[in-house]
């Protein structure tokens, strides 16, 4: 199934004191004969503003982990493809020098450095979400100045130079989208390329565009037609817009693919085959813990899904949330951000995604993707405290939820829950009262797989679930059963570090246990197994922030 899985971690000292309270009953059914849909894998799509990092020793080891949970069917988004500069990495920044003129304006294209990234990906079963931007120094009508040089205590409007700005020219900035995309097509192949994304830009609706919003609807238009122009079959859309519908800019650029008229080619409508947007939570640091905000994220997402389902010709239009994450900046630190490095990021992650499926069907669109921004960050200390999978080559806890869901298959089945905080209320309030303990299940054929969580928006200690798991229609006589826990002595290269003393500078032996506690880990399930001939029933302790995932087979 994985490289690595992890054993029982006995012996550990933990970081996090135990909670004494008495567990509370939870009763979960599983309809195993009652599919409702074909399961998507919309967890297969990540990001981030460090293209760079990827073609890094640590970059590099992490894209083999994504691209081993589902070969060639994950996908990766990165920023500054087209930023100028010498390819060194920083914070919120990086660089292709894909473009540059001579002293005459002429164009001149170097591949070396975006190659390696692209090159990178590909070498481990990722693929490609290309980004169109941001706009070479070159290029810009208002160049300087150019490079920033963003920390954490910086404002975050630091980041807003000259990439930001819209093109001196616009024929140039669609010839340099063509030359890029006809190179792709001569390097990789028709039949890799036709695989990907492509889309211009980022949040245009905020500062990462300086330019009006009709100047975007032709820098969009120009980008997609140089790419069309190499790559006719590509698959092309946006707008990647922040804020779920963004106010009316999700709207009106859909009425402009639509109906406008094309700026590139003066026909009317321009071409999309997927639609893009952002959505992002609010966590908030009170009274001493992190109080997550997912109920503004689920918000977020129900909206944009509320203004494409006003247009009938797009019901079967993919949809990626191009960024989906539980607030908006994965470089920052923060009291607010501290929920990062432990099991509140992975519970909230395993409750949030069968939701945002959940909120798909309930406005009639088609969810193909929700995009996690978070990678590495390549250097940094160890739990800087970054939104990302990794540190420093550790797995952290969120990375194994991601395990978890590349082994649910086939079709998703029906649940019910008496301890699930349903849909409406999570988008009214979130978490606040009760927890939220739940779970989806797939099958295909007798394979059967279940992840569980138990979630609350905050960070502070609770009582175990005790939770009675039935599954009617099936039974497990004769079936491998397989558990696999992220909790505080599981799955867990936090808590392990923190149990060390917080090394800066871990010795071999340590890091060789952090990486291993970093792994998917499998435990034994001491429950006794109740089985007919057409149920199941099992029992299972699952503690506060915890995700556990049976694979029956």
């Amino acid at each position: 199934m994985f490289k690595h899985l992890l054993p029982l971690i006995t012996g550990l000292s933990l970081a996090t004191p135990v909670f004494a309270a008495e567990p509370f009953e939870v009763q979960i059914t599983v309809e195993t004969n009652k599919p409702l849909t074909s399961w998507k894998p919309i967890w297969r799509f990540f990001g981030a503003d460090e293209p760079n990092y990827a073609t890094m020793k640590d970059g590099r080891s992490l894209l083999g982990e994504l691209g081993e949970m589902s070969p060639k069917n994950v996908y990766f988004r990165a920023h500054n493809l087209f930023t100028t500069g010498d390819g060194t990495a920083a914070l919120k920044w990086g660089s292709t020098n894909i473009y540059t003129e001579d002293e005459e304006g002429n164009p001149i294209y170097d591949y070396t450095i975006i190659d390696d990234i692209i090159d990178a990906y590909l070498e481990n079963d990722v693929r490609p979400y290309m980004q169109l931007g941001f706009m070479p120094e070159a290029l810009s009508s208002k160049p300087t100045p150019y490079r920033h040089h963003w920390t954490p205590r910086a404002s975050y409007d630091e980041i807003y130079t000259g990439w930001t700005y819209p093109p001196k020219d616009y024929q140039k900035w669609e010839e340099l989208c063509y030359q890029w995309a006809k190179h792709c097509l001569e390097r990789y192949g028709k039949d890799e390329v036709a695989n990907w994304y492509w889309q211009t830009w980022n949040e245009p609706n905020i500062g990462y565009w300086r330019g009006t919003t009709e100047e975007f609807m032709k820098l969009n238009d120009h980008a997609l037609a140089g790419v069309r122009r190499a790559i006719p079959n590509a698959k092309v859309g946006g707008p990647d817009v922040a804020g779920g519908p963004g106010g009316d800019f999700l709207e009106r650029y859909i009425k402009h693919c639509l109906e406008g008229k094309n700026h590139a080619t003066g026909e009317k409508g321009t071409p999309l085959d997927f639609l893009s947007f952002h959505a992002k939570g609010a966590p908030q640091h009170r009274d001493g813990h992190v109080q997550m905000g997912i109920a503004n994220q689920l918000r977020d997402i129900d909206r944009a899904f509320a203004v494409i389902a006003q247009f009938p010709e797009l019901k079967n239009t993919p949809i990626v949330i191009g960024e989906s994450d539980p607030e908006g900046c994965a470089a920052c630190q923060g009291p607010n951000l501290a929920y990062r490095n432990g099991t509140m990021y992975s519970s909230y992650t395993a409750a949030s995604f069968p939701r945002k499926l959940d909120l798909a069907t309930r406005r009639g669109v088609n969810l193909e993707g929700a995009l996690t921004w978070a990678f590495e960050f390549e250097d940094q200390p160890y739990f800087a405290g970054f939104r990302a999978l990794a540190t420093r080559g550790i797995d952290k806890p969120v990375l194994n939820t991601f395990r978890m869901m590349s082994q649910l298959k086939g079709d998703r089945l029906l649940v019910r829950s008496d301890c699930e905080v349903s849909l409406d209320e999570m988008l009214k309030q979130g978490v606040r009262g009760r927890p939220d303990v739940s779970a989806v299940a797939t099958r295909s054929g007798e394979r059967l797989a279940i992840m569980l969580w138990h979630y609350h928006d905050f960070d502070v200690p609770g009582a175990d679930a005790r939770i009675t798991l039935q599954l009617d229609g099936y039974s497990a006589r004769n079936k491998k059963l397989s558990h696999f826990r992220i909790d505080e002595q599981h799955s867990n290269s936090y808590n392990l570090w923190l149990a060390l003393g917080s090394p800066q500078e871990p010795t071999n032996e340590q890091l060789v246990e952090l990486k291993s506690a970093g792994q998917l880990a499998q435990i034994k399930t001491t429950s006794t197994l109740q089985v007919s001939d057409d149920h199941t029933r099992l029992s299972l302790t699952l503690p506060r922030q915890g995700v556990s995932l049976l694979v029956f087979e």
